[in-house]
């Protein structure tokens, strides 16, 4: 059986990159960062004069203390998370015996709680496409299915379709690591949905041919930015000093449902998170909503 020392450190990193795309399957964005993470992890042990089979304690405590002083918080975890990983898979693969990486910590990063509308700023953002235009109706099928469904803007823009079942109710969304789900649409957004398909999407659909639900001007599939772009109209048009993106949307779609008492799994499940742990920032978000109101409307706050 070969050993770890008969594989160069290029074909360990092959062999562990294509084990996360083929085996977990992991979104091409999240293996390109760990490539990129380990390349230069290996970069600082080749200047230890190190092989990254043979590495210390002290090895890895040097690496973050160097690194401490050139990265974010935030980027020096993943870095360490990608190593860890990498270790356990050369353990799990038998390639070496025990796994160096065991006992590193990641530190702990400030939760940064994303921007929400309110309830009534929802509305009156919803409220600000015309729908007498082709544009404005298509406009408004997008923004109230964004907060309808809680997508991402890659996932909305991404839409075919024959992804939507205005019968059912229901849209279908290929998500982050090429996983599927259903999220139900509400009938606001299908009737939306409706008006487009009948006296919007036509006109734009002769100008193109594309099988995507949502097109510009010329008949094109939507693009990231273009979504952005019509975001931020309408929440100028609206008097929404905050700023306003997809995400916020969608942050808005997840903290309104735990605040209308959803609970976490479906809500979940509704977003794409494949852990639960990336869910709970937004019942946090809901309990300072809570504790606003609280100290608002409580006559001794």
């Amino acid at each position: 059986m070969p050993t770890t020392k008969d594989y160069s450190e290029d074909q360990l990193l092959d062999q562990f990159i294509n084990q996360l795309r083929v085996e977990r399957g992991l979104a091409s964005n999240t293996i390109v960062a760990y490539n990129h993470d380990l390349i230069n992890f290996f970069d600082f042990l080749k200047q230890r004069r190190v092989s990254p089979i043979q590495i210390s304690q002290e090895d890895l405590v040097s690496f973050i203390a160097e690194k401490e002083t050139q990265l974010s918080p935030r980027s020096l975890a993943r870095n360490l998370v990608s190593i860890r990983m990498f270790y356990r898979f050369l353990v799990s693969e038998g390639k070496i015996e025990s796994n160096p990486a065991r006992l590193l910590g990641i530190p702990k990063m400030y939760q940064h709680l994303p921007d929400v509308l309110s309830r009534d700023e929802v509305e009156v953002f919803l409220l600000q496409p015309d729908t007498h235009t082709v544009l404005g109706k298509r406009d408004k099928a997008m923004l109230e299915l964004l907060y309808a469904t809680g997508l991402r803007v890659t996932e909305l823009i991404s839409l075919k379709m024959s992804n939507i079942n205005l019968e059912a109710g229901y849209v279908r969304t290929i998500g982050k690591g090429s996983k599927e789900r259903v999220v139900p649409s509400g009938t606001k957004a299908i009737d939306s949905l409706k008006e487009y398909l009948k006296n919007g999407r036509p006109s734009l659909l002769e100008k193109g041919g594309f099988p995507y639900l949502f097109l510009n001007s010329k008949g094109r599939p939507m693009t990231r930015q273009g979504l952005w772009k019509i975001i931020r109209k309408y929440a100028l048009k609206a008097g929404i000093a905050k700023t306003v993106t997809p995400h916020t949307v969608r942050h808005s779609f997840a903290t309104h449902l735990l605040e209308g008492g959803a609970d976490l799994r479906s809500v979940q499940i509704m977003l794409g998170h494949s852990d639960i742990s990336t869910t709970q920032i937004y019942t946090h978000v809901a309990r300072e909503r809570l504790k606003e109101i609280h100290e608002k409307y409580h006559p001794r706050p």
